[in-house]
């Protein structure tokens, strides 16, 4: 048999998965339970998916990294997707005051939906990847032992049987009622995203240390799109932060420019401020935030779809690399290695640069190299703990929050961030260090860089803003909608 590698789940870490290991094998086969969409398009298996998203500039440049010939960011954009340079297209309230807008053109981001974003990727991977199929079947469990994985068991799902060209094509053992099968591989990505079934399944093979971590704020989304309105169709990204040192519950809005000339327009409250699906309620909460920009672009707006209302927001932490055995032949990653508070836009950057740890290590090494999955899934966890800490020292600065508490370390984190927000709204070098360390471009260890360090002693050059940064043609804009 020719080397084979499955994939589970066919989401951007799955095909990000499945685009590094196509270089290692013969055929690569991407498995989800979801019929997915010719044309961009919900589904199910993504909770998140009617939410805002951004591609921060870390997760883009480590895709572009790992699908050179693919051009994803030139086919989103001719899409619909829009490109945003934090630094100068942002309008951003902090805990500190008002970010200024400088005019440098950097820390550049993708704006787009969720299905738009899927589609591209998946059909970037597949366009440049001739030996990538993705068919659908559910993956109930994984085949081999502590030492191995040798492929994955399947289960029809709420098909009438699985595809008989699937079937032929790869050899799938089937079960005497044609509901189960067996499919053989010489290595198994698990990238099925936040309801991950890979602690059991390592458990079934006799892997039970596998340690875990919730920390949840109980954050709540509720998101609504809009027609862009007239007159706004370069409106900047708008932010209003949620203020994790009030001791009160945090609330947040933002207004992402999407591909169609639309607002998709998503609200956020920690527990106990929930923000409501009702459409009347869901204008006031916007108006209620601590600024009510967001509020008022949108109160005279043309609303595209209902409110859509997500919970699935935790932080859950899975510490696969600290195993005391692992299998060759098997890694995890993307929301199956961790999953973090969607507010901070990471999940999509982290699987990113986990599949491109991946290629790396197949590049350097025959995909048969005894340790080899041990060794890509402790690289994939060097992104993970920076996204984590970057989330975690924050939520549990909420009150209510499940499953943490601060510890010093996370007060004394606390307190150098804070001040170095505020540095943030009169100094591009204080600015730029935040965006390096929440784009993903570095990890947390940037804050303690000299520049870093003497920006946040300094200050603010500059005075706080009084209102928001705008142009005279936004303030026009802004004039009108009054």
């Amino acid at each position: 048999m020719s080397p084979r590698a499955v994939v589970i789940g066919a989401g951007p870490a799955g095909m990000l998965a499945a685009a590094a290991l196509s270089r290692a094998v013969d055929h690569v086969v991407v498995l989800d339970r979801d019929e997915l969409p010719d044309t961009p398009g919900h589904r199910r298996g993504v909770p998140q998916g009617h939410h805002a998203h951004l591609l921060m500039p870390g997760g883009l440049e480590a895709i572009e990294r790992l699908l050179p010939q693919a051009e994803l960011r030139k086919h989103l954009l001719a899409a619909g997707a829009r490109e945003v340079a934090l630094s100068s297209g942002m309008l951003a309230l902090t805990p500190a005051g008002w970010f200024r807008r400088w005019r440098h053109h950097t820390f550049v981001t993708i704006s787009c939906s969720r299905p738009l974003l899927d589609w591209g990727v998946r059909r970037a991977v597949l366009r440049s990847h001739g030996n990538v199929e993705i068919h659908r079947a559910q993956v109930t469990g994984l085949l081999g032992g502590s030492r191995r994985v040798l492929g994955v068991r399947l289960e029809a799902g709420t098909n009438a049987g699985f595809d008989p060209r699937f079937v032929t094509g790869h050899g799938v053992r089937l079960s005497a009622d044609g509901r189960h099968g067996e499919l053989d591989a010489d290595w198994v990505v698990d990238a099925s995203g936040r309801g991950t079934r890979v602690v059991p399944w390592l458990a079934a093979l006799g892997i039970h240390d596998i340690g875990e971590k919730n920390v949840d704020c109980g954050l709540a989304n509720a998101t609504r799109v809009y027609r862009t309105p007239p007159g706004a169709r370069d409106w900047p990204l708008t932010l209003v932060q949620p203020d994790p040192y009030s001791g009160r519950p945090g609330r947040s809005g933002m207004i992402v420019p999407i591909e169609s000339d639309q607002w998709m327009v998503s609200l956020g409250g920690m527990r106990g401020s929930e923000p409501p699906k009702d459409p009347d309620a869901f204008l006031r909460y916007a108006l209620g935030l601590p600024s009510p920009l967001v509020g008022r672009l949108i109160a005279g707006a043309e609303p595209l779809t209902p409110v859509f209302t997500s919970r699935s927001t935790s932080n859950a932490r899975r510490y696969l690399e600290k195993a005391r055995v692992w299998p060759d032949g098997f890694v995890a990653l993307g929301d199956a290695a961790a999953t973090f508070n969607p507010l901070y836009g990471q999940g999509m950057s982290v699987a990113a640069i986990g599949a491109g740890a991946l290629a790396e290590a197949l590049g350097r090494r025959g995909i048969d190299t005894p340790g080899l999955a041990r060794g890509v899934q402790r690289a994939m966890a060097r992104s993970v703990e920076a996204a984590w800490t970057t989330a975690v020292s924050t939520d549990v600065l909420y009150p209510g929050v499940e499953g943490g508490t601060p510890t010093v370390a996370d007060r004394l984190t606390a307190r150098y961030a804070r001040r170095l927000t505020s540095a943030a709204t009169g100094s591009y070098t204080a600015a730029s260090v935040l965006w390096d360390i929440t784009t993903l471009r570095t990890g947390p260890t940037r804050l303690l860089r000299p520049d870093a360090v003497l920006a946040a002693l300094t200050g603010p050059l500059l005075p706080p803003l009084p209102g928001p940064p705008l142009t005279s043609t936004e303030r026009a804009f802004l004039a009108t909608v009054d």
